[in-house]
């Protein structure tokens, strides 16, 4: 049996490539675009990535995007191992299962809901406590930590359940206590795994749109927000710019989250 590709296979999956990047690459091209007008081309020019790096309030709510995103991701990623640790290693206690769907349940739950209900949430605490005292990065970073540890969790489980055991079981016989076998042992072989679902919720929190809309106040402004603030006003040069850089960051880090995942489960099958 042959594996080459029919003719027709190939132009499907040709078409199908093109549909789904074939705007991707027009936004990159034309960020490169002389003209202020985004479907005209009018020569090569660097000049909107210039006017982009000058724009204050692209920069500043890039760097809070990036905060938010830092505190997120490592937020996410404690809870997501103490989480992932305790579905893999303790398969029977009573709620487990109720325990499992609550954690996996941000990834299922439509972005809208969740951040409709965390809205509510900030509402009535702030009622009841006092705190937080309004909306701002705070919210936002319970928020993202809240979507992020699903996914951090389910990464760190699949690891943990493909784990050889012998070494921790050899190092608690030779006298090591639990979490001497957990810090010396268990998290260098699961490094790999923990840098992957570090990068995914830092990912997943820098390109938020919906969950920071609903959990954010006027005190902060992310970077998609802005974005989307400006193309619905109309799409200036400098958003081709700026998502062309987003674009090649956020790829950079799938392309390493892929390969650590990859590694991590090559290591597994070993």
């Amino acid at each position: 049996m042959s594996n080459r590709l029919s003719p027709f296979l190939a132009v499907m999956m040709a078409l199908g490539f093109a549909f789904l990047y074939g705007p991707i690459a027009s936004v990159i091209v034309y960020s490169f675009n002389a003209s202020r007008l985004v479907t005209v081309w009018a020569g090569f020019s660097v000049r909107w990535y210039g006017e982009l790096f000058a724009n204050e309030q692209i920069m500043r709510a890039a760097l809070t995007s990036f905060e938010i995103a830092l505190m997120s991701a490592t937020g996410a990623l404690i809870l997501g191992t103490a989480t992932g640790f305790v579905l893999s290693r303790y398969r029977r206690f009573i709620g487990r299962y109720f325990f499992g769907a609550l954690v996996t349940g941000p990834l299922v739950m439509p972005e809208v809901i969740t951040g409709l209900s965390l809205l509510l949430l900030f509402v009535a605490m702030e009622q009841l406590f006092g705190w937080p005292r309004g909306r701002g990065i705070s919210t936002i970073v319970i928020a993202h930590i809240t979507l992020g540890m699903a996914y951090v969790s389910v990464v760190i489980e699949a690891r943990l359940s493909a784990f050889d055991r012998s070494l921790e079981e050899a190092a608690l016989d030779l006298g090591a206590r639990p979490w001497k076998v957990f810090a010396v042992i268990t998290l260098p072989l699961i490094a790999p795994a923990l840098v992957a679902g570090w990068l995914l919720a830092f990912t997943l929190s820098f390109d938020d749109l919906v969950i920071a809309s609903f959990t954010t106040g006027p005190s902060a402004t992310t970077l998609p927000m802005v974005i989307f603030s400006s193309v619905r006003l109309g799409l200036s040069p400098q958003i081709n710019a700026l998502a062309t850089i987003l674009l090649v960051v956020v790829a950079a880090f799938i392309l390493i989250s892929a390969r650590l995942v990859a590694r991590t489960r090559r290591s597994a099958g070993s």
